[in-house]
């Protein structure tokens, strides 16, 4: 079995966000203002593998009169290898509406091997978690895209492997908290029949500036709509470019 000293792990520069940075978002259902949501990388820097991470955390919690019809009480967390951008541990306890999921996976990189509540899944090598993945792709250049470039990340959902597919729709400028930005607008090819109706049915716009923060979501989904918007956020490496 290889040691951790003879492992070639990647090596990804990152230079669009830092310890200290918090995301705050704002998430409707159709036309109700249901959820907010928060990520923030922690200060601080917990070793995996005698490796240095970064230790990121989502929070989601329904708000006003949803929250008394339909609680939310989400939480997920990820520790990401600092140099090499992939996940060492990644917990999810998600509460909605008294449907529950508890998921611990602790990443074996050198054997290829995740433990999944116990269940040992085999993973592709730099595979990703649902949060890590979503800062991989932050530390891209993203701004070089080509219109329909398909970007692909090997990504461990519910204890199984997806090659989790980005395509690149082009630049556009919407109406933000933070005046008019111009944005790349992305679309994952998401998985049709479980929520979504259709593979595009997911659509993403990120700042296009060097800290590639996701400003919008919408989807279209079996039994409604869903749409996020970015209403605050501090600790950016970078300042936010407006639209010209």
């Amino acid at each position: 079995m290889l040691t951790q000293a003879q492992i070639n792990y990647p090596t990804v520069v990152n230079k669009a966000f830092q310890r200290g940075e918090k995301l705050t978002y704002r998430i409707h259902y159709g036309f109700i203002d249901a959820v907010v949501a928060t990520i923030e990388v922690k200060e601080e820097n917990k070793l995996f593998a005698n490796r240095s991470t970064y230790h990121v955390v989502g929070i989601g919690r329904s708000k006003g009169t949803f929250d008394f019809f339909f609680k939310v009480r989400d939480r997920y967390e990820s520790y990401i290898d600092e140099t090499a951008m992939i996940p060492w541990f990644f917990g999810r306890r998600v509460d909605e509406g008294g449907y529950r999921i508890s998921q611990d996976y602790v990443f074996n990189h050198p054997a290829k091997k995740v433990n999944a509540n116990g269940k040992m899944v085999n993973i592709l090598e730099n595979t990703q978690d649902m949060i890590s993945g979503f800062y991989l792709v932050r530390t891209m250049n993203l701004g070089a895209s080509r219109e329909n470039q398909i970007y692909t990340v090997p990504t461990i959902v519910d204890g199984e492997m997806y090659q989790l597919q980005i395509k690149f729709k082009g630049r556009e400028t919407i109406k933000t908290e933070f005046g008019r930005v111009t944005c790349l607008k992305f679309v994952p090819v998401v998985q049709k029949g479980r929520i979504f109706k259709h593979e595009e049915d997911l659509i993403v716009w990120i700042s296009d500036d060097a800290n590639h923060i996701p400003l919008r979501a919408k989807a279209e989904i079996l039994f409604g709509s869903i749409k996020l918007d970015l209403i605050s956020c501090s600790g950016l490496v970078n300042k936010m470019v407006a639209a010209r």
